[in-house]
């Protein structure tokens, strides 16, 4: 039911409903201003959860003996790489590379076909390799060159075939897939004469022969390997080359990953400082997206953050000795270049100062003998800490204040869906007294024009008519 403009009374029924229900809608207005605060507030605090959850990991990550344990290898060659793992151990190794690994590789000789679908001319291609059987191909006998290459190639023997243009004609290429003295093979396939071609004028030439990868050590030592990558040429290091020079002394050294653990460092600061500004931007009276301003737990945290970098370390001290410092503006500093002469000069103190100190048995090697040591945590420990605390699915600080959010959202929610059954009963009701006073002032009018009417036909008096 809906109305306009009253045909009786001439207001603008319509109009006045609509703002009659605008003031009877304020409360849910109201409702629905709250419940987009109030997921504002669930985002925001899932937005600094995930910065927790990040700064967890970089921590977690660098309070781990491991991550200071890297090692790295380089090598004094362009030519040479080295890659170290995680057994290796600091140390040099110095040699020449006096060959390189190459695959064995036959060229066919002697006459060309023309093209390759011309008839290959023999019954079988026999391929032995150095290592197992030799394996014989048969051929039809209208099997073509390019036939011939196919053959070859889905045989398994570890080699591949390819038909070569060589201007003057046609040659069949036969390469193993592996380097090496092991991917090594002999081929024969005998052709018999016909009228254009005489018999063996078709043969096979090595163009290539497989070859070990070698490295002079010195003193009558060489290393060996099938492919140019020698793999675990000293325990835990890798050594790949890419050209014989044996003229050349090439020294791969290993020694502890300094850049390795800077980086994680600088990630664990770049953590940190992430979760601080986060939460700037969602506290802070200035910032225009501050849906937080004035959260406590917040301010904790953030406070909590920057106390774990700042406070000392057991008896090694301040953080400051490898490089942090805390800026005016709140945030936190981290000086590589300190830190890397702090890591030249005593890579165990700047360590403990990151990863802590585990508890120890002390002099007497005794449970409780009066001089235990208790365990220390570090930087790193600290930073961990507060992330889980903060961003534990189940227990964590900004995941249970999320959640929270989230319920009163549903209430609210729920609050809201209740005021449109009501406004929409509301507005039945205010429509149904329109309508009804249009009707009253209808029966009125009608009325009113029917006495008129009467009045109408009476006979009219006058002083002439006395």
């Amino acid at each position: 039911m809906s109305l306009s403009t009253g045909l009786i009374s001439g207001m603008d029924t319509g109009t006045l409903i609509s703002q009659l229900m605008q003031v009877e809608a304020n409360p849910q207005t109201l409702l629905k201003t709250k419940l987009t605060a109030t997921q504002a507030d669930a985002a925001a605090y899932r937005a600094v959860n995930t910065r927790f959850d990040a700064l967890k990991t970089a921590a977690e990550n660098l309070a781990k003996n491991a991550t200071w344990g890297a090692n790295k290898a380089t090598s004094s060659s362009t030519t040479v790489t080295a890659t170290a793992g995680t057994t290796a151990a600091a140390g040099s190794v110095t040699f020449s590379v006096t060959s390189l690994a190459t695959p064995q590789a036959y060229l066919s000789s002697g006459a060309t076909w023309a093209n390759a679908k011309e008839a290959y001319g023999a019954s079988s291609i026999t391929i032995d390799p150095a290592s197992g059987d030799a394996v014989s191909i048969p051929l039809a006998a209208d099997a073509t060159l390019a036939d011939a290459v196919a053959a070859i190639n889905a045989s398994k023997t570890g080699v591949t075939a390819a038909a070569v243009n060589v201007g003057s004609g046609y040659r069949l290429q036969l390469t193993s897939t592996a380097t090496g003295v092991a991917g090594g093979f002999t081929v024969e396939s005998p052709f018999p004469a016909d009228a254009t071609t005489p018999a063996n004028t078709r043969t096979f030439t090595s163009t290539s022969t497989a070859r070990d990868a070698e490295l002079d050590l010195g003193a009558g030592f060489v290393a060996t390997s099938s492919t140019n990558t020698f793999a675990d040429l000293v325990p835990g290091v890798s050594v790949t080359v890419s050209k014989a020079d044996p003229s050349t002394s090439v020294t791969v050294a290993v020694g502890k990953d300094q850049d390795s653990v800077t980086g994680n460092v600088s990630s664990l600061i770049a953590a940190a400082n992430g979760v601080l500004s986060t939460i700037t931007s969602y506290t802070s009276a200035t910032s225009a997206t501050a849906t937080l301003k004035g959260d406590s737990t917040l301010r904790q945290l953030s406070t909590q953050i920057l106390s774990a970098v700042s406070s000392a370390v057991g008896a090694d001290g301040s953080a400051a000795a490898a490089g942090l410092q805390l800026n005016k503006d709140g945030s936190i500093a981290f000086d590589s270049a300190k830190f890397s002469a702090a890591m030249k000069a005593d890579p165990g103190l700047v360590q403990r100062l990151f990863a802590g100190t585990p508890a120890g048995l002390g002099a007497d090697n005794a449970v409780g003998g009066g001089d235990d040591v208790a365990a220390v945590t570090g930087i790193a420990g600290r930073l961990a800490e507060i992330g889980r605390n903060a961003s534990d699915t189940t227990t964590g600080t900004l995941t249970l204040l999320a959640k929270s959010e989230d319920a009163q959202a549903k209430d609210i929610e729920g609050r809201i869906a209740d005021w449109d059954l009501r406004l929409a009963l509301r507005k039945n009701t205010l429509t149904r007294q329109f309508t009804a006073m249009e009707t009253a002032l209808g029966t009125l009018q009608n009325q009113s024009n029917w006495l008129a009417s009467q009045l109408s036909t009476l006979p009219s008096w006058s002083k002439s008519s006395k």
